[in-house]
């Protein structure tokens, strides 16, 4: 039985000016378009110490985006590769 491929998260970056950055992960869950969920883990790194973990939510897709075009437009993020 083939299975659904799992969804690729999205990565936001602001660089800190200790040479940290802040990040911002998104991942959908898999579901139709009107159930569809994506949780949000929001922390800092600084390597090589362990990234920190600062908030983690479930949102709906809709808000979700509106979250990411508000942090990319006015917090300063970038896409990124993963971070880890």
């Amino acid at each position: 039985m083939p299975h659904a491929p799992s969804p690729t998260p999205l990565w936001l970056v602001r660089p800190r000016s200790d040479g940290g950055c802040d990040y911002v992960r998104f991942l959908s869950s898999a579901g139709s378009d009107d159930t569809a969920e994506v949780e949000v883990r929001e922390g800092s790194h600084l390597p090589p110490q362990m990234p920190l973990l600062k908030r983690r939510l479930r949102l709906p897709a809709a808000e979700a985006e509106a979250c990411r075009r508000h942090l990319q437009q006015e917090g300063g993020y970038r896409r990124s590769e993963p971070l880890f």
